[in-house]
């Protein structure tokens, strides 16, 4: 299928009339591009971009849970529950990749094989729970890779994650546990003790 098209093509692929496109092109709700002889053109692409997907064959939907810690197997275990009882109702053909690991690390091995499948056009549809199970900072950035290459974005439940303030805990145990053996013996038992307080309080507020 050609991706630009005359008015007439352009109409028939979105299954509306001539003057409806003209319409839409006077009310800015979009903007055709126009030859060198003032021609109009449209990007079929920008229109309908389901059209330009390849077929399940070759692009897969891809549902993706996550959890930061062993003891939340069972949570983790819920989640792919819910995203496969999620995919099935929708007829989808799937597969699920997790991970066990911090929101804050980019090299999981899960999310990295992810990232490959996307990059490399083989996925057609991303299915998570919530946003911050993909990654606590930076899911825009994939997001933004995800538009690039024409891959749908679900995401189950837009509001709070459970999960958050638990997780979030967890990640910065984490951070400080590292940060701490990098200053161990290094630096004075000052500096150790004071990284020790703020682990404690830490986990001081993640039982609360």
């Amino acid at each position: 299928m050609e991706r630009i098209v005359a008015i007439g093509e352009a109409a028939q692929a979105l299954g509306v009339s001539i003057t409806t496109l003209r319409r839409w092109e006077a009310e800015g709700r979009l903007v055709p591009e126009h030859t060198a002889g003032k021609h109009r053109r449209y990007d079929l692409a920008k229109l309908k971009p389901e059209l330009f997907f390849a077929g399940s064959d070759e692009r897969r939907t891809i549902a993706y849970a996550r959890v930061s810690s062993h003891d939340q197997k069972e949570d983790l275990e819920r989640q792919k529950q819910v995203l496969k009882l999620y995919c099935a109702r929708q007829g989808w053909t799937f597969e699920v990749i997790a991970d066990l690991g911090s929101g804050m690390n980019y090299r999981k091995k899960g999310l990295q094989r992810l990232l490959d499948s996307i990059i490399e056009g083989q996925v057609g549809r991303l299915v998570i729970a919530h946003k911050d199970r993909l990654l606590r900072f930076g899911a825009e950035l994939i997001f933004a890779i995800c538009a690039a290459k024409q891959v749908e974005v679900v995401i189950l439940n837009q509001g709070e994650d459970t999960t958050f303030e638990e997780d979030l805990a967890k990640d910065v145990l984490e951070i400080i546990t590292v940060f701490s053996a990098r200053l161990y013996g290094s630096r004075s038992r000052k500096n150790q003790k004071l990284l020790d307080g703020v682990k404690k309080a830490v986990e001081d507020s993640a039982s609360c």
